[in-house]
């Protein structure tokens, strides 16, 4: 690894950005042919050894104000949600997201991969291309399993060390409240892109062998320090633009060092040569920033903040994707197993969870507090229900694609946002949020020369009705739930809808227990549906899978990039990461960022004619 004094003027390959993609093309490559020379750039810091992105348990530290291994992104006010704005954090570490997120082990349909090869025109992205390097990357250790996972990858992925009783009770109650849901097993695989529709435990990117986040850091990069001295990163750089030659040919990056990690180091602007290619890889936020900042982009957003247009490409920042995600919080009993204690780091909770790191690998640790869940995609009678908007929708996208789910439901055994909001007591979390909004956003950069300058950011969070109906009918079914469950003890009133108090949709301050499970359950009027929108809109929230801004399709269809990952316009300059998916994929986003990254890697190898990454 680097030191600023130690990086070279020049490298064969300079890589713009250093999340997960990233360090998967720069380990790949790197250890695949020992004379190619590479540079990674970060603007964040290194993870090495550092506990808090070694120990799972630990994740939510990264949320915390003052965080220095995320990044804020707050959006312009939206009338959608009711004038307010929102934040969306991503990764600036090595390693980005893959290094700081809950470690939520879920991959997509293999038709959202077919989208990207056939509605997008993207040959070899399809499903049947991508699978094996899923497989590639991964070691799967849970139960079950099949032929669409590996068994040699350098990250491990398992059930973690602990099952919490409220999952089990969330499995046993959602079972039985909803039994035409198919009925498998724990250890039935939900992973192998077509399974849907089963309440199963969830897996994570945990390692059961050493009870580790299984990162692309300490598993594929920090390993080559000792035995790839080609292989250079430099953490604590803002990647300000690309530079060019006469010819638009990318000739490599101009960099600052970021003040927060070399707060004694030059303040100049720094220049590195790429002599082979330059590669952007700085996720759906950094990407089209780098990309405008180099003049390339929109001709009305480059003017609006001074840089001269390079390339006219109005897509770069476009497209803006997320799941939008509701968390449901109740009040748990005394005797529930949650996580609260530690995530409030009560008496030195965590202090004792770390001093028992390692020793065990059942112990609690090995816990992202995530248990069980759903992907959940509704019967006919359910489509009618989620509202005349949705059954367009669905007639036009979802009818003819039967392994596409529209919702993820799950449960958290704690309060999962920030604990220090609340009083201290036992919480557990239903969380749903929609594997395929209709809305799109867009940002852009907000200022020519300054990288942490706020961006122009628009999430399109419930822009459209259609994107409402699912929330909300997902809140009541959850509610049903967790009604349902023994440990439930109640329902914090101003974390819930202002349903009439009078009627049956009344929040329960206070409960002794659950309700019987053959209740009957709960009739909505229209006060009540208008009081629950109403809250989707107050308290809809990020999912942390920002993607899309760099999208990958045909030019004058809104692409930035060609199949080859080639930005439009000009040469020697490619983008991978998470900006580059042209349509949104049903799953947490860190395992196609990991396929991303490898596929990219076999991309630059068969161009370079670098033997050993297939």
């Amino acid at each position: 690894m680097s030191t600023p004094t130690l990086i070279n003027e020049e490298y064969d390959i300079v890589i713009a950005g250093g999340g997960t993609a990233a360090c998967v093309i720069a380990g790949r490559l790197a250890a695949a042919d020992a004379n190619l020379r590479v540079l990674l750039l970060e603007a964040g810091p290194t993870t090495h050894n550092d506990p808090a992105h070694t120990q799972p348990l630990s994740f939510l530290s990264h949320l915390a104000p003052g965080s220095r291994t995320t990044r804020a992104h707050v959006s312009q006010p939206s009338t959608a949600l009711g004038g307010r704005t929102t934040i969306v954090p991503s990764g600036q570490c090595l390693g980005g997201g893959g290094s700081v997120n809950f470690m939520m082990y879920t991959r997509p349909s293999a038709s959202d991969y077919d989208d990207w090869e056939t509605v997008y025109q993207n040959p070899g992205w399809g499903s049947k291309y991508l699978i094996p390097l899923l497989k590639k990357i991964e070691t799967y250790q849970a139960p079950g399993g099949g032929p669409t996972h590996g068994t040699d990858g350098p990250l491990g992925v398992s059930r973690g060390g602990f099952f919490s009783d409220l999952a089990g009770q969330f499995l046993q109650v959602a079972r039985k409240l909803d039994p035409d849901r198919a009925q498998k097993p724990d250890d039935a695989d939900t992973n192998d892109l077509e399974t849907i529709n089963v309440y199963t435990r969830w897996l994570k990117w945990i390692n059961a062998e050493t009870g580790t986040r299984s990162d692309v850091p300490h598993n594929v990069i920090y390993p080559l320090k000792d035995t790839r001295p080609n292989l250079h990163i430099l953490t604590g750089a803002h990647v300000k633009h690309v530079t060019f030659d006469d010819e638009n040919h990318a000739t490599g990056v101009a960099y600052t060092l970021n003040p927060l990690f070399h707060p004694d180091g030059p303040k100049d602007t720094r220049t590195v040569r790429g002599t082979k290619l330059t590669l952007v890889s700085a996720g759906a936020f950094g990407s089209p920033g780098i990309l405008e900042r180099s003049g390339i982009g929109a001709k009305d957003v480059l003017e609006r903040v001074g840089v001269k247009q390079r390339v006219d490409l109005p897509s770069v920042g476009e497209n803006y994707q997320d799941h939008n995600i509701l968390f449901l919080e109740f009040f748990a009993a005394d005797e529930a197993q949650t996580m609260d204690a530690i995530f409030r780091n009560e008496e030195g909770a965590l202090d004792v969870v770390a001093a028992e790191f390692g020793k065990s690998r059942k112990e609690i640790s090995m816990h992202n507090s995530i248990d069980a869940g759903i992907k959940w995609r509704p019967k006919p009678s359910e489509v009618a229900e989620l509202g005349p908007e949705f059954q367009e929708y669905w007639d036009s996208y979802f009818a003819n694609a039967p392994d596409k789910p529209v919702l993820w439901i799950g449960v958290g055994s704690a309060f999962i946002e920030d604990p220090t909001l609340v009083p201290r007591r036992k919480y557990f979390t239903l969380a749903i949020f929609t594997e395929h909004p209709v809305a799109r956003g867009h940002v852009h950069i907000g200022h020519a020369d300054d990288v942490s300058a706020p961006e122009d950011f628009v999430p399109g969070y419930l822009e459209s009705k259609v994107d409402v109906q699912p929330l909300t009918w997902g809140y009541k079914f959850a509610r049903e739930i967790a009604r349902r469950m023994p440990h439930f003890r109640g329902e914090p009133p101003v974390l819930h809808p202002a349903f009439s108090q009078s009627g049956p949709a009344a929040v329960v301050a206070h409960a002794e227990g659950p309700i019987s499970f053959d209740a009957p359950r709960i009739v909505y009027s229209e006060e009540d549906e208008r009081a629950l929108e109403a809250f989707a809109r107050a308290i809809v929230a990020t999912t942390w899978h920002s993607l899309g801004t760099c999208a990958m399709k045909p030019r004058e269809q809104g692409g930035v990039v060609d199949p080859r990952l080639n930005v439009y316009g000009v040469r020697g300059l490619k983008v991978a990461d998470l900006s580059i998916p042209p349509s949104n994929v049903s799953a947490n986003t860190y395992g196609t960022a990991l396929a991303i990254g490898e596929k990219a890697a076999v991309i630059i190898a068969e161009e370079f004619g670098i033997k050993g990454v297939v």
